[in-house]
């Protein structure tokens, strides 16, 4: 196996595979524009894993880094997927200095709520406290 790394500097990502994957490959925002997909970097903290020089894994965690984090845009490149790198990569995000002693840190999951739990990740407490807007199509339009 390939010595994996976990990068967080936006200069080391692989940008235009990030834009690949989110526009053509996942189910959460394809369509979106390089142009968002390069905004939502410089606004975030990252987490590119590498196998050697490629990456293959990515993730990014929008944060206040005192009070409140949600995790989005998580993927493993489907020809790396099972060989635990989902792990590894959230190893990473959960260890970071930056977001420890978090209030509260959330995500939403369509398919893998057995690994989240594994990191304590569990359904809200109350979940009639939690509301969102929620626009499935903004990509679509090419805005």
């Amino acid at each position: 196996m390939e010595k994996l790394r976990i990068a967080t500097e936006p200069a080391e990502l692989d940008v235009p595979l990030i834009h690949r994957f989110l526009s053509e490959e996942s189910t959460w925002a394809r369509g979106i524009p390089l142009a968002t997909v390069e905004e939502s970097i410089r606004h975030s903290l990252n987490f590119g894993l590498f196998s050697g020089p490629a990456q293959v894994a990515y993730a990014r965690v929008v944060t206040d880094y005192a009070t409140f984090a949600y995790l989005v845009d998580v993927f493993v490149l489907a020809e790396h997927r099972g060989k635990g790198y989902s792990a590894e990569l959230m190893a990473a995000i959960m260890e970071h200095p930056r977001l420890q002693g978090l209030r509260r840190f959330m995500l939403a999951t369509s398919t893998a709520h057995g690994l989240y739990a594994k990191f304590g990740f569990t359904a809200p407490l109350k979940p009639q406290a939690l509301m969102e807007r929620f626009a499935p199509n903004v990509y679509a339009n090419g805005s």
